[in-house]
């Protein structure tokens, strides 16, 4: 049975090789390299609490759309391994514990952000800049759900959030202040995306 974690839509897929092993190899090296890359990207952070803004939305969309849908979730789910083994790849260290914190669900909701994104550029998103930065925005919103539930889920006994309303005051503190960030990193991941595309075109 051929290889077929990518698609010929993506910019890895415009570079695989022909043959099974070769692809399997080289896709294995693209998720460790995906890894790292979303590893630098958490340690560019302004550490605000509860949630730091990091650079990972941004290095989780961009290879989401330049591998496309299933090596994009093969490579999230290797960084969130990583980090469960105790690797420091977070934005603040790693272990069991980070992934149970304030913002794990952010973390997990990577997991449908790299599915979304992944999924447009499967279907040829990168030739349709406006296509490619609204599928960015839905997984945004999708990444922001994840993430917003699990904090209203665990905000009973936390000192940020006003009890009297938690519903409100989750929201003010960790998902409002990154709406405008979260809009301009999905601009950027798309020019940058679709532009390497359109080069590779000419």
């Amino acid at each position: 049975m051929a290889v077929t974690l990518t698609t010929p839509n993506t910019l890895l897929g415009v570079f695989q090789p022909k043959g099974d092993v070769a692809k399997l190899a080289i896709n294995a090296a693209t998720v460790l390299l995906g890894t790292l890359l979303i590893t630098a990207a958490a340690k560019i952070s302004v550490p605000v609490w509860p949630i730091a803004v990091t650079l990972q939305s941004f290095a989780i969309a961009t290879i989401a759309a330049a591998f496309g849908s299933r090596l994009a979730v093969a490579t999230v789910a290797a960084y969130l391994l990583e980090g469960a083994l105790g690797l420091p790849v977070f934005a603040v260290g790693g272990g069991l514990a980070y992934l149970a914190g304030p913002s794990a669900g952010f973390l997990f909701g990577f997991l449908a952000q790299a599915a979304i994104i992944g999924y447009a550029a499967d279907r040829g998103a990168l030739a349709r800049p406006l296509t490619l930065f609204g599928a960015m925005l839905v997984a945004t919103a999708v990444l922001y759900a994840f993430g917003f539930a699990w904090l209203v889920a665990m905000a009973g006994q936390a000192a940020w959030v006003d009890q009297t309303n938690i519903v409100a005051s989750a929201f003010s503190k960790a998902v409002q202040p990154f709406l405008v960030w979260d809009a301009l990193k999905m601009a950027f991941a798309t020019l940058t995306v679709t532009g390497l595309w359109a080069a590779m075109k000419r």
